[in-house]
């Protein structure tokens, strides 16, 4: 049997996704940042990829994996946005677009809660360099987790006392940890959450219809229990040399990553293809479909 080429991310929050498949012979793994791995699914490099949730509605026709997702539901840690302005008075933003999912949430977030319009600067994920053009700037993976947990190099000149954003939850504009005071920073998962009671879904496996048979989609399924099953492990083997590290990332992963796609996850979704389609950012919210 052909093995079925997959595609994943080298993100920490991917890995108990994929625990043990490199040693899998129904497989074949390779790893890109996710929109690299959007880009090769949709020219058919690999058969099945761990994709920005997003990119299902920009290929295909394709299929998801049932039961399967990296999302949140609430602070999610890994996805944020660090302005030195109030949101109400932000005008430009510097996205890291390594992955198109959080950039089409932050477009949506934009529009339906803060209610504003920004000019977009795609930048690499400098946080410094970002601030220093833009008013805001989004951070993704492990670069926006451990920005969090160290002290920052940021040059924003500061500002002053920055006016309320307008009427958005209290609980959107937590303390900033470790980030000089004129940086706010703002989780997306958690905004996304306070704003539609769901879940966010950041990434599914996705591929052609038959890339994946029942035996496959188990195969997936129970890599992701033995990967929940080694959170500390995974922590261990990704941040070697940092005690530190290793015990952040395997909270992160316990605390603020969910790994399976249910009612709640599917409902949070689809609600995301529709207000993403309603401004513009893919062209149709089209019906989710499984293997």
């Amino acid at each position: 049997m052909t093995p079925t080429r997959l595609g994943a991310v080298g993100y920490l929050n991917a890995r108990p996704l994929v625990y043990g498949l490199d040693r899998s012979s129904r497989f074949t793994i390779r790893y890109d940042t996710p929109s690299e791995c959007a880009r090769v699914l949709h020219d058919g490099s690999i058969d099945v990829g761990l994709i920005p949730s997003i990119e299902y509605l920009r290929g295909g026709p394709y299929r998801i994996a049932p039961d399967l997702a990296i999302a949140s539901r609430g602070p999610v840690a890994s996805v944020s946005l660090y302005a030195t302005k109030a949101m109400a008075d932000v005008r430009s933003i510097a996205v890291d677009t390594s992955s198109r999912t959080s950039v089409a949430l932050v477009r949506v977030l934009y529009a339906r809660l803060f209610g504003i319009q920004p000019a977009i600067d795609a930048r690499g994920p400098d946080l410094a360099d970002m601030l220093a053009h833009s008013d805001a700037a989004l951070i993704i993976g492990d670069n926006a987790l451990f920005l969090s947990h160290r002290q920052s190099d940021l040059r924003p000149e500061a500002r002053g006392p920055r006016p309320e954003a307008g009427p958005r939850p209290a609980d959107l504009r937590p303390e900033p940890r470790g980030l000089r005071p004129e940086v706010e920073k703002i989780d997306l998962g958690e905004a996304w959450t306070t704003m539609t009671g769901l879940p966010f879904v950041y990434a599914c496996w996705v591929g052609r219809p038959g890339a994946l048979d029942a035996a496959g989609v188990d195969r997936l399924q129970r890599a992701r229990t033995a990967g929940l099953a080694n959170i500390d492990a995974i922590a261990r083997d990704s941040f070697p040399a940092s005690r530190r590290q290793q015990a952040i990332g395997a909270a992160y992963l316990r605390d603020n990553i969910k790994y399976h796609l249910g009612d709640e996850e599917r409902a949070g979704l689809e609600l995301f293809f529709r207000y993403a389609a309603e401004i513009g950012v893919v062209p149709t919210a089209d019906a989710l479909r499984f293997y």
